[in-house]
């Protein structure tokens, strides 16, 4: 799987595939600049005249729910659309789902778009399942995320999702196939929008490999994952953890990864 996964990572750098951002306004520079380093190229755009027309011209669009407005949601539900029409790759982070009303009715808006990938923490899988009552922390998990595996391939099973639970184990599922990847470091939790970065990259791994949507979310959340690890051996606290993350984002090579990156797969 190692080999597997670090060719995606390589296929990336190589291809540079456009990805369409409507994400939070926290953590647009973070994401930009974390998709240059990975090999892919951001584009930034909301507006209604424009939506569809940068939907159409990359290769996968991420819409992240973190700051909500209603121009924003209309920009959100016309992207989404004009993905699902067109058969082009979409992400849905569903930041903060289950905190309010407006929150999850623009969620639940956005589901009849059949995200190609969901990826949000335990608690927000969790609420978007309609498995827990209980209200998210903002836009922190009180869950772990093998708390959230039944949820997950209930939205696999009901939406045709790939699914990614992230954590201190990221879990994607796809039917009856689950891979868990155990790296990262504690100190990512401290670096706002770091789980909006996975996002990211998994627009960016899922719209240069469309064919193998379930591989492609796996490798970016290794990537992640690894580049944090080792960012955090070099860090020594959240400021030099972003920069150094950077960095290895960039610049991370085939023997690092091999060390480092913890992946299993399990067949149901």
């Amino acid at each position: 799987m190692k080999e597997s996964l670090w060719q995606s990572i390589i296929s990336v750098r190589k291809n540079s595939p456009l990805v369409h951002n409507i994400t939070n306004y926290v953590v647009m520079n973070n994401t930009a600049n974390a998709l240059l380093a990975a090999g892919a190229s951001p584009i930034m755009a909301h507006a209604h005249a424009e939506v569809k027309d940068m939907v159409t011209l990359c290769s996968a669009t991420v819409i992240n729910i973190g700051t909500l407005d209603e121009y924003w949601v209309q920009s959100m539900l016309l992207a989404a659309q004009k993905a699902h029409e067109s058969n082009k790759p979409w992400v849905l982070d569903p930041v903060g789902a289950g905190a309010t009303t407006y929150r999850d009715e623009t969620i639940a808006a956005l589901l009849a778009f059949k995200p190609t990938v969901i990826r949000g923490n335990a608690s927000e899988i969790m609420a978007l399942a309609k498995m827990s009552r209980q209200k998210t922390k903002g836009v922190d998990s009180v869950h772990l995320s093998t708390d959230a595996i039944v949820a997950a391939k209930w939205l696999n099973a009901n939406f045709g999702s790939v699914i990614c639970v992230s954590g201190a184990t990221d879990v994607i599922i796809n039917g009856s196939t689950q891979i868990l990847l155990t790296n990262g470091h504690t100190l990512m939790q401290q670096v706002t929008g770091l789980g909006c970065t996975a996002s990211a990259l998994v627009a960016a791994f899922v719209g240069n490999e469309p064919h193998d949507v379930f591989k492609a979310t796996a490798a970016a959340m290794a990537l992640l994952g690894v580049g944090g690890q080792l960012a955090e051996e070099q860090s020594s606290g959240p400021g030099s953890l972003q920069v150094n993350l950077l960095d290895k984002l960039y610049n991370i090579t085939e023997t690092e990864f091999y060390q480092t990156v913890n992946a299993q797969q399990l067949n149901e």
